[in-house]
């Protein structure tokens, strides 16, 4: 039997005269190039999600055409062209709207705060691409940070209890905003970076200025609020924050979302 002649199955009808609002593929490990603002390009392997609507009359999707579209654009796979992608997708899948989604470890170079010890810190980044009528894109960043309690702080005789904290921040932008930037703002709201390498020095750095700048969850969520309102070229953001708290058997969070 030729393909022509193979019935298909996904284009039969169904009668149940219900719409599907997101059908596709989930979790394909797949290497993308994202923009770097110190080497213009940095490779790496990211986890896909592709979906697009199904109308109701359809009984399925073609999934092999996700991975056609994903192959077709192997090794140019980045923001600059993520709206193509999603056109492709909407018409390689009679589709009336498409979501892509891309989820990837970064790399940005630091240098310790003593002794300028260098080493590789990693982010979580994402980026989401939608086209219905319109495309929409949205950046972003899981930034690790240090959180010390100001209440602990001000109660204790000798130190204070301090956290890794997790600020996850989306934006929507009308001008190009480097990661690199993005994640340096949420770093510079906090009690204290996070570093992947610290010397003795550096350690006795960054714990005296986590000390000298004590911030609640609300503290820090407002704090990246102001800078990111400070942005001209940003248009919406949300910005989450959690403290993994080390002396309460939970966490503490806080978030905003802001229509700039």
């Amino acid at each position: 039997m030729t393909t022509t002649q193979m019935p298909d199955m996904q284009q039969s009808r169904d009668d149940r005269n219900i719409a599907i609002d997101k059908v596709g593929v989930k979790d394909i490990r797949y290497p993308i190039v994202v923009q770097d603002k110190r080497h213009e390009k940095q490779h790496t392997v990211a986890r896909v999600n592709m979906f697009v609507d199904l109308p109701h009359q359809f009984k399925g999707t073609h999934m092999s055409r996700f991975i056609e579209i994903l192959n077709l654009y192997h090794g140019e796979i980045s923001v600059e062209n993520m709206e193509s992608i999603l056109i492709e997708m909407k018409k390689r899948l009679e589709a009336g709207r498409a979501q892509f989604e891309l989820s990837f470890p970064y790399f940005i170079e630091k240098r310790a705060p003593a002794s300028g010890a260098r080493g590789l810190m990693e982010y979580q980044c994402r980026m989401l691409g939608i086209l219905g009528d319109d495309f929409d894109f949205v950046l972003e960043a899981q930034v690790p940070v240090t959180s010390l309690c100001p209440c602990s702080k001000e109660i204790s005789a000798r130190g204070a209890h301090n956290q890794r904290s997790m600020v996850q921040v989306q934006i929507r932008y009308r001008e190009h905003i480097w990661l690199e930037d993005l994640i340096a703002w949420v770093e510079g709201c906090a009690s204290a970076p996070v570093y992947s390498l610290l010397k003795r020095e550096d350690e006795k750095a960054v714990t005296e200025q986590a000390y000298d700048n004590p911030m609640f969850v609300e503290d820090m969520v407002r704090a990246i609020t102001e800078k990111l309102r400070s942005v001209p070229e940003i248009l919406w953001f949300q910005v989450q924050c959690e403290n993994f708290e080390s002396i309460h058997n939970h966490s503490a969070y806080a978030q905003i979302e802001c229509q700039c």
